[in-house]
């Protein structure tokens, strides 16, 4: 970035009308790294020449080795549209449903995205993930068809059809946008080709065109064709140059921040509007109360820990302490800065609107809330991926000398990844990872052990299953160890709507400590009992207490340790000591002794904890195993082998589509079957086959297979009989 550019750069800043903050999200291998490259050339940050070769975004090693993003690149630029600057503030994202945790907390940075889809494979299911995790953090979608050269010179398909092949692509990215999208934004925000929200074009050869380029140049599709069947693609990157192309399209069609911040903050954050830190964050006051979000943590070799943070509000300098909000705690700002992918330009201060570097933010974690010591504020909600970790190993250091380093190892990547969640047992030594798939596993964590030097042995995967009851309980009662306090506790299934919001995100975790009504309504409107919504407690993990006492001595005193019984609960429930989903846990009346003496933590806990749990067995416990919905993508004459290798796998096919010699099948197959499945499916269709995750849900688990599973999980944690017995 020159000289001259940097000045610009910092006065942009302060700018708000000329800042564009936008992701680049798409499948896998639909070129969002190669585009990036082209818009950083277009903005003279890399030589045009490399474009597309020099994969800038791609900074780390093991995503050159692999060939893949695994990590989302920032990068700030500059781009003149109509005689004016704007500063773009970019986020490269990996395609990789691996990595979609990346994804996710990249869409609380951004305003807008482009959706890149190949013009040959067109929507895939990666696409639908990235344009639903874009509209739950309300980012308004463009869309990008890639790989248009492919429709002339391997598919040779005329004008015509080549339209015909677009049409299709946006049908679909508009279904996809009317069904994620909310009400407010399903046709506001659709993609339209006469707009100029719609771009064609080839990121590898650096040319894009739109229907208002086209109008205003004069080109047609007859004469792209013509230009890309003689090699002359370089003159048609002269005419319609990528970046010029999209960025005319992102200044135009998405919003600044100003513009987004009035309808994306009630959507992320909690707190209330008309409060001073709302009203600041509403309109973007640089001059307000700080407040911002970290939305990706790294470990820098020279700078320690580099946090990537969307302000919504105020300005940080450096040298200043700002508070960590979930952290409840004060830390100094070291640097301030913005990106030029792998480098960072220094600044003395950064201001609302933006996506900045920050270096000095030691506890933080990706998805903490930063605001100014003097001016705590509402932490933002949760950054909640789309997807569970479905896939866990366990960890454990070859020489007792590396157990420190491998625990502060763990911490650390469950700060920079939320996506992995790390369960460290100090009691009994075990020390277990999950993440979204074998290859998140592997590169960020595997690899990293090893190349920190830490010799560590990892166990094959273990899939984690969830519990759940299928029917209501009788009134259950559990004895304090003091037996002076009892409490009675009834276990149901929860309603089947609400359940499906808490796993879409629509009812987040949280603590009812006063009356909130927007919750009671949204739990009445999907068929929960009207009284019953006046008495929850507690939202937790996809599960809900609720207090049906009435007039019970010191019940108030007790009720922080019956939320920590109800969790512990929901957390290891009594067949595998595996999470529970899906379950409502009444407490119905307590009997508690007059002296609080007598009624502390040791006595409440496992009281209401084997209540719980025994109500769970009476309301007819039941094991869910996950399973992922997948698309198989596989030459027409190797479908035989591909259905095999579902069936094999107690799979079931629930769909095939065949379009020029290709066929998709969906399928749904248990997690627990998944292990190597991509390398059997390649083996068995002549290496042409190859697979995307669409979804993942829990079902029952075959009655016949309950026994065997439950036993192995035992097994596996060591829950011997007598420690079960003492539990109960």
């Amino acid at each position: 970035m020159a000289k001259e550019s940097e000045t610009l750069v910092k006065e942009l800043m302060g700018k708000l009308e000329h800042i564009r903050n936008i992701g680049i999200v798409a499948h896998i291998d639909h070129g969002k790294t190669t585009l990036s490259d082209s818009l950083l050339a277009g903005a003279g940050m890399i030589s045009e020449e490399l474009a597309g070769k020099q994969l800038a975004m791609d900074f780390i090693e093991q995503e050159r080795q692999r060939g893949i993003t695994i990590y989302a690149a920032n990068a700030s630029m500059v781009h003149s549209f109509d005689e004016k600057d704007y500063l773009i503030n970019l986020i490269d994202t990996p395609g990789h449903v691996d990595f979609g945790g990346d994804v996710t907390r990249a869409m609380r940075a951004v305003d807008g995205v482009i959706v890149l889809a190949d013009a040959v494979e067109g929507v895939m299911p990666q696409t639908e993930t990235v344009v639903r995790q874009a509209l739950r953090e309300r980012v308004k979608p463009l869309l990008f068809i890639n790989k248009t050269d492919r429709l002339i010179k391997e598919l040779k398909l005329s004008p015509e059809e080549m339209q015909e092949r677009f049409k299709k692509i946006i049908t679909e990215v508009n279904l996809l946008i009317q069904k994620y999208a909310e009400k407010e934004y399903k046709d506001k925000w659709a993609v339209s080709v006469e707009e100029g929200k719609v771009a064609f074009g080839s990121a590898t050869r650096n040319w894009a065109v739109s229907i208002p380029v086209m109008k205003k140049t004069g080109m047609t599709f007859k004469e792209v064709i013509e230009l890309t069947e003689a090699g002359k693609e370089k003159e048609l990157a002269k005419k319609a140059p990528v970046y010029n192309v999209l960025l005319d399209m992102v200044v135009k069609h998405l919003p600044s921040p100003k513009e987004a911040q009035p309808y994306r903050i009630p959507r992320i954050w909690p707190g209330d509007p008309e409060s001073q830190e709302g009203k600041d964050m509403l309109v973007c006051n640089k001059e307000g109360g700080l407040a911002g979000v970290v939305t990706k943590i790294y470990p820098d070799p020279h700078a320690g820990y580099v946090a990537t943070v969307r302000l919504f509000s105020g300005t940080i300098n450096k040298g200043e302490d700002v508070y960590l909000v979930s952290k409840q705690k004060k830390e100094k700002i070291q640097q301030v800065s913005i990106w030029k992918g792998p480098q960072r330009l220094s600044m003395d201060s950064v201001y609302a609107g933006n996506i900045v570097g920050i270096v000095g933010l030691k506890d933080a974690f990706s998805g903490e809330t930063i605001s100014s010591p003097e001016k705590p504020i509402t932490a933002f909600e949760g950054i909640k991926h789309i997807f569970e970790p479905v896939v866990t190993k366990s960890i454990e250091p070859k020489h007792p000398k590396d157990l420190g380093k491998l625990i502060d190892f763990l911490k650390r990547t469950g700060r920079e990844d939320p996506t992995l969640q790390v369960k460290i047992n100090e009691e009994t030594g075990e020390y277990l990872i999950s993440g979204l798939g074998e290859l998140h596993l592997d590169a960020k964590v595997e690899r990293p052990i090893k190349e920190a030097g830490i010799d560590a042995q990892f166990s094959s995967p273990i899939v984690i299953f969830n519990e759940s009851v299928r029917s209501a309980s009788g009134s259950v009662e559990g004895k304090s160890p003091n037996k002076h306090n009892r409490f009675y506790v009834m276990a149901s299934p929860l309603e089947p709507e609400i359940h499906k919001a808490m796993v879409n995100g629509e009812i987040q975790d949280q603590e009812i400590k006063k009356k909130n009504v927007e919750l009671q309504n949204k739990l009445v409107e999907l068929g929960f009992d009207r009284d019953e919504s006046k008495k929850v407690k507690l939202v937790y993990n996809k599960n809900i207490l609720l207090d049906m006492t009435r007039g019970v001595h010191a019940i108030l005193e007790v009720m922080e340790m019956v939320k920590d019984s109800f969790k512990e609960a929901m957390d290891e429930g009594p067949q595998a000591r595996e999470p529970c989903a899906g379950i409502k846990i009444s407490l119905m009346d307590a009997k508690l002794h007059e002296d609080a003496i007598h009624r502390g933590p040791a006595q409440v806990i496992p009281a209401l904890r084997k209540s719980v749990r025994n109500a769970m067995v009476q309301a007819k416990a039941f094991i869910l195993e996950p399973k992922q919905i997948i698309r198989i993508d596989v030459p027409t004459e190797q479908v035989g082998g591909a259905s095999k290798e579902v069936n094999n796998r107690r799979g079931q096919i629930l769909d095939m589509t065949e379009e020029r010699g290709l066929t998709m099948i969906r399928a749904k197959i248990p997690v627990n079957e998944m292990f190597g499945f991509n390398s059997a499916l390649k083996s068995s269709t002549g290496g042409l086959g190859f697979y995307s995750l669409i979804d993942v849900l829990y079902e029952p688990l075959p009655k016949e297979l309950e026994h065997k599973i439950i036993k192995q999980i035992r097994e596996r944690k060591g829950i011997t009989v007598m420690e079960e017995e003492e539990d109960e």
